[in-house]
């Protein structure tokens, strides 16, 4: 991979594909219940995001509601992948050009050579507007679902809905 797109770039990424997006910087937050704050005052469905590694080598970003149990177990069935372990921060950093505490969906720009599935919880199709990272933990952008589908395909991550949480829909 070459060097990790900035927010800078993300944002002209967006703008050229005509997607409009409003931004809230805040101070960095690293976990849910961190950020659970600061969602009060921004509408939109709220992201919690996974970088997972199967045992077979394939590389997952899961994007999940917020308050989605994600169940990795009844996942790996539903995705056909093997047993899942979190990527470590190296090659989160090497594929999807972020740290931990700033995974986001935006990263997928980052994954140039394609290594990565993009998964995305069916919960945040309830919402008309998602909210992500801008590639760093001190700001919060909120799009249209539909535009952040169109940012993923055009980054060449046409993402996969999927139910992640446990079999019985728990």
């Amino acid at each position: 991979m070459g060097k990790p797109a900035t927010r800078a770039e993300l944002f002209a990424v967006l703008a050229d594909l005509g997607i409009e997006t409003t931004t809230v910087d805040h101070p960095p937050v690293f976990t849910v219940a961190e950020s659970e704050a600061l969602e009060r005052g921004i509408s939109g469905g709220h992201t919690k995001n996974l970088f997972l590694k199967d045992n077979k080598g394939k590389l997952f970003l899961v994007i999940a509601e917020s308050h989605t149990k994600v169940d990795l177990k009844a996942l790996t069935k539903r995705l056909g992948a093997g047993r899942f372990s979190f990527g470590k921060p190296d090659l989160l950093m090497e594929v999807l050009g972020v740290t931990p505490g700033s995974v986001t969906a935006f990263a997928a720009m980052n994954d140039r050579a394609g290594q990565v599935s993009v998964v995305v919880d069916d919960r945040l199709m309830h919402h008309d507007t998602v909210n992500c990272h801008p590639l760093e933990n001190a700001a919060t952008t909120n799009i249209a679902r539909a535009d952040l589908f169109r940012f993923l395909s055009a980054c060449g991550h046409a993402p996969h809905v999927c139910n992640l949480g446990a079999a019985d829909n728990s």
